[in-house]
This record gives C-alpha cells, sequence and structure tokens, in this order.
C-alpha cells in the first residue's frame, strides 16, 4: 500500500487514544485566562526604540525605585496569571516602567514627581497610544499602600480590555 492509499483509509478512522476528536485546536490569539476568562494578544508589530538609552533602562532596572520593586515582585517570572512584564523598556526616546508585549499594555506606576511634569507626561503619552499602546496608570501610593487591591484593578482592566 502506498502513501496515497494509507491516507485515504485514515481519512475515516477514528483519532487515536487521547486526541481530540476533532483535531488539535490551536488558538494563537488567546494569551491566558483570569478567572476561566480567555484574554486575547493585541500586539503591535514592532515599536521602535532610541538605543542610545538602553543603558540608562538597564541602570533603572538595577536601582529600582520601591514601589516599582514591589509591583515587580508581584508580576515578574509569570506569577501574574503567566503573563511576561519587561521592566523599565525603551519605546521610542522614553522608558517606560513596565510593558506586556503580548498584549501591547504599558504599566506605568506615577510618583510625585509627575505632579510637575504633566505637560512632558501628556506629550510622552500622546506618541505611546499613536504606536498602539495602552497606558494603565496607578499612583506610587496605592501600590505601596495596597498592593492587593492594585493587582486586583489590573487584573479587572486587562479583563475588560482583552477579553
Amino acid at each position: 500500500m502506498n502513501s496515497d492509499e494509507n491516507q485515504k483509509d485514515l481519512k475515516g478512522s477514528p483519532p487515536p487514544e487521547g486526541w481530540p476528536k476533532d483535531g488539535v485546536e490551536n488558538k494563537p490569539d488567546i494569551l491566558t485566562t483570569i478567572d476561566d476568562i480567555c484574554i486575547r494578544r493585541k500586539k503591535v508589530s514592532s515599536l521602535p526604540a532610541n538605543r542610545n538609552l538602553r543603558h540608562r533602562a538597564r541602570s533603572l532596572r538595577k536601582s529600582g525605585n520601591l514601589p516599582e520593586i514591589v509591583f515587580w515582585q508581584q508580576v515578574h517570572k509569570g506569577k501574574f496569571y503567566k503573563i511576561d512584564f519587561d521592566r523599565q523598556r525603551v519605546i521610542g526616546s522614553y522608558i517606560v516602567d513596565f510593558y506586556i508585549k503580548s498584549l501591547s499594555l504599558i504599566i506605568e506606576i506615577d510618583g510625585p514627581s509627575h505632579n510637575e511634569k504633566v505637560e512632558y507626561d501628556e506629550r510622552r503619552e500622546f506618541y505611546l497610544r499613536s504606536l498602539g499602546l495602552l497606558v494603565w496608570k496607578v499612583s506610587s501610593t496605592e501600590v505601596m499602600m495596597d498592593i492587593e487591591q492594585v493587582m486586583e484593578n489590573l487584573k479587572n482592566f486587562i479583563i475588560k480590555t482583552y477579553s
């Protein structure tokens, strides 16, 4: 029996034991599930990055401020629903606090220094949104006072936006 005849014989056969009856289900647009809700990917193909900022980003990662470290402890190594977070990521001529590539989501932890940088922050956010990115902000005070609520708010935002 040649290979073509073999294929014809297998077409009407049931799948081997343990295999799905309808074949292998491939859902590349599903990133994860949160509370049994599928979270869909939203990727932006490629982002510009000012290479001159790489060393500054690395330095910020190493030093880190306390609210960012507290948040990082909640999300690194897939702790938050197996979602991969980048810390101090260069996008264009900006360094964002956290970035989820698979969701095209930026997370910014704003401290008191942002009170004096309103125009700068608006320009920055406009630029990031023009690239197709979403920006979710939380205050450093919230992170330090109630990290559990911050994580719950982030979870709810992700469910609402990506399910």
